[in-house]
C-alpha cells in the first residue's frame, strides 16, 4: 500500500512537472523574435557605419507585444571567404533573416545556397547583387539607391556651381580640369557614379578636360594619398574633384592641406553619400556639395522588410519594385539646404 501511494505521488509529481515544463514552453514560444544576422564588406566603410547605426534604432522600433528583435552584426574584412562562413555562423546562431553587403556582388551563390538550404530569407543592401543571382531562389530581396541617379545629380551640382562662379576656371581656358577619386575596381555604383557625373556635367555645356583618375576604395587615407600623387603631377591645373563617396572626397581634401595650399588656389570638391563628416564639411563650405544616400530610409525598409518575412506579413508594403527591390531617392544636398539634413541626422 506504502509503495502504490509512493507510486502514485511521483506520477502526480512528474505529470506535474511536465505540466510546468510545457508551460514554459508555450510562454516562450508565444513571442516571435525576428533575429537578424548582418554582414557587410568592410566596417572601415563609414556610410555603412551610420546606416546599420540607424538599423538598430530601426529594427527596435518594430517591437510590440508578442513580438521581439535582435541582431548580431558581423564585419567581412573585405574578404568573401570570410563573409560566407559568417553567414554559415549566423544561421548557426538562430537568425532567421539575414543582411547582407557583399564583398563581391558578383560571388554570392555559396551565401545563397546557404540560406536556401535552412530556408533563411536574405535582404542584400547598398551592394546589388547581378539580377541572375537575385533569381536563384524566391526569398532574395534586395534594399539600396540607384547609382545612376547619384552620379546624375553629382554632376548636376558640379554644373550649376560652375555656372554661377567663373572663378572655378581658374586658367580662364573655358574648359574645366578635372580628376576622379572611384570607389573599387569594377564596382558597379563607383563605375556608374564615375560615368553619369561626367556624363551630366557635359549634358549641362560644361567643357571638360580629364587630368587624371585613381582608385581610392571608398577610404579618406587612400583618397589622400592618391590625390598627392596626382597633385605632384598636375600641381595647379586641377579645378573640379569628383569622388565616389565623401570619405575620398574629403581625402582629397586633406591633400591640397598636407601641402599648405591656400584657399585660393583649391579645386572644388564634391562628394556622395551625405555621411556625418560630408554634411559636416558642406555646412563648413570644406565640399561644395555631396548628394544625399538616404540611409534612414534604407534602414527603415530593411528593418519592416526583415519583420514582414518572419511574421509573415507583406514584404511589398515596404514598397518593392519587380516584388525584390527597394530604392530609395538620393537628395542634393548644398551650403543652402545642408542644414535640413543636419538637423534631420540622428547621429
Amino acid at each position: 500500500m506504502k509503495m502504490k501511494k509512493m507510486l502514485a505521488a511521483g506520477l502526480v509529481l512528474c505529470m506535474s512537472i511536465q505540466l510546468l515544463c510545457a508551460c514554459g514552453r508555450a510562454e516562450t514560444d508565444t513571442a516571435e523574435k525576428v533575429h537578424v544576422g548582418v554582414t557587410y564588406y568592410d566596417q572601415s566603410d563609414t556610410f555603412l557605419g551610420e546606416l546599420l547605426t540607424d538599423f538598430k534604432e530601426q529594427l527596435k522600433k518594430c517591437e510590440r507585444d508578442g513580438l521581439e528583435t535582435s541582431v548580431i552584426i558581423q564585419d567581412a574584412g573585405g574578404l568573401q571567404k570570410t563573409q560566407n562562413d559568417q553567414v554559415k555562423e549566423l544561421i548557426d546562431a538562430g537568425c532567421n533573416v539575414l543582411c547582407v553587403n557583399l564583398v563581391d556582388r558578383a560571388d554570392p551563390s555559396e551565401i545563397i545556397d546557404l540560406a536556401r538550404e535552412y530556408d533563411v530569407p536574405i535582404i542584400f543592401f547598398n551592394r546589388e547583387p547581378v539580377a541572375e543571382d537575385m533569381m536563384q531562389w524566391d526569398k532574395l530581396y534586395y534594399v539600396g539607391a540607384y547609382a545612376r541617379q547619384s552620379g546624375q545629380m553629382q554632376g548636376e551640382l558640379a554644373a550649376d556651381l560652375i555656372k554661377a562662379d567663373s572663378r572655378i576656371d581658374r586658367n580662364r581656358d573655358g574648359k574645366i580640369q578635372y580628376v576622379v577619386l572611384e570607389g573599387e575596381p569594377g564596382h558597379q555604383d563607383a563605375i556608374i557614379r564615375t560615368e553619369t557625373a561626367v556624363e551630366s556635367l557635359r549634358e549641362n555645356g560644361i567643357v571638360l578636360e580629364k587630368k587624371g583618375y585613381q582608385i581610392a576604395n571608398w577610404n579618406r587615407a587612400q583618397a589622400q594619398n592618391r590625390m598627392e600623387q596626382m597633385i605632384s603631377q598636375y600641381r595647379n591645373d586641377i579645378e573640379l574633384v569628383l569622388a565616389n563617396n565623401d570619405d575620398m572626397a574629403l581625402g582629397a581634401l586633406d591633400a591640397y592641406k598636407k601641402l599648405n595650399y591656400t584657399e585660393t588656389n583649391l579645386p572644388v570638391f564634391f562628394g556622395i553619400d551625405g555621411t556625418d563628416v560630408g554634411l559636416e564639411a558642406v555646412a563648413g563650405l570644406r565640399l561644395a556639395g555631396t548628394v544625399y544616400n538616404d540611409k534612414e530610409g534604407q534602414a527603415e525598409a530593411m528593418a519592416k522588410l526583415a519583420e514582414a518575412l518572419v511574421t509573415g506579413g507583406e514584404p511589398e508594403e515596404v514598397g518593392l519594385t519587380n516584388e525584390r527591390y527597394c530604392y530609395l531617392p538620393y537628395f542634393k544636398v548644398t551650403i543652402d539646404n545642408v542644414d535640413e539634413f543636419l538637423e534631420n541626422n540622428i547621429h
